[in-house]
């Protein structure tokens, strides 16, 4: 018997790092299933832009995710405004580009902090809020480079297994407690975090909506891991069954180890400057 789908009707969803990209793309997607939508940002004036088009149940909110506290005084906003928070979608995340060596201390502090550490503070908090009713859906988002090593982005991809393996063991804990926990995965997507990458020819290029998409299919039809497109699950499980040199020879064949890599710096320079501003609590942290 088919599953019946969930329904969104009136569920209160967060998004983190909402007012752009997959973030702001999920908004407007979630506002059309009839979702309220909380979109936290740390740009307010882009998250309210992003609000005001979308319309509906939309609100912006200022959040600096690497703030624990205030991350934790965004959602008591939040329950306090639309009520008790349904899902969680911890989608805030920076991509610096560069050889590992030349990357400095505050770079890798800044990946670390929004990228990972943000994703357990916040998943740490919607399950506490969660459990009680038991009810509610986490949903992390990660990378494909949270299933394989892509030069130039090597901190990248150690936040993004963080990702994958932390929501992994919260999936056990949470098991029967009436919680969800999504961990979605996508490949490139044109978004402005993706700009100057190189073309692989073994990943296919995404939309915004179509990770979108892929996220409220899985809050309707809940499921643990979420490839977007679902072609490079294949893909990691075919490679998975070969001896490590030849699954390398495999990716350096189809430059897949030249897509971060040989990224250009100055098709990135943009990018590359708002990334480096967008932790200003972890910045007084370490003296910056």
């Amino acid at each position: 018997m088919a599953r019946r789908p969930r329904s969104l009707a009136g569920k209160v969803v967060v998004i983190t790092g909402g007012g752009r990209g997959i973030g702001a793309a999920t908004a407007s997607a979630l506002v059309k299933a009839g979702a309220s939508v909380a979109i936290g940002d740390l740009d307010l004036d882009v998250a309210k832009g992003t609000a005001d088009e979308i319309g509906g149940d939309a609100v912006a909110l200022p959040l600096d995710v690497t703030d624990r506290g205030g991350f934790t005084r965004f959602l008591d906003d939040v329950e306090k405004q639309l009520g008790p928070i349904d899902v969680l979608i911890n989608n805030a995340g920076i991509m610096p580009l560069g050889p590992f060596e030349d990357e400095d201390d505050r770079t890798t502090a800044h990946q670390l902090a929004i990228n990972l550490h943000a994703v357990i503070h916040g998943t740490r908090e919607a399950a506490l809020r969660m459990r009680p009713r038991r009810t509610g859906h986490v949903v992390n988002i990660a990378s494909a480079a949270g299933k394989a090593g892509f030069p130039g982005g090597a901190t990248y991809c150690a936040t993004k297994h963080g990702v994958v393996g932390y929501s992994e063991a919260v999936r056990a804990e949470l098991r029967g407690s009436g919680v969800e926990i999504s961990v979605v995965m996508p490949a490139i997507v044109r978004t402005e975090l993706a700009s100057g990458l190189t073309d692989a020819r073994f990943i296919k290029t995404v939309e915004t909506s179509d990770v979108a998409e892929a996220i409220v299919k899985t809050l309707r039809y809940p499921r643990f891991e979420v490839f977007v497109p679902r072609s490079i699950d294949a893909t990691f499980r075919f490679t998975r069954l070969l001896p490590r040199a030849a699954a390398e020879w495999v990716s350096r064949t189809l430059k897949g180890d030249q897509i971060l890599l040989g990224a250009s710096p100055e098709a990135r320079r943009a990018y590359e400057a708002r990334a480096a501003a967008s932790a200003p609590t972890t910045d007084r942290e370490i003296g910056e």
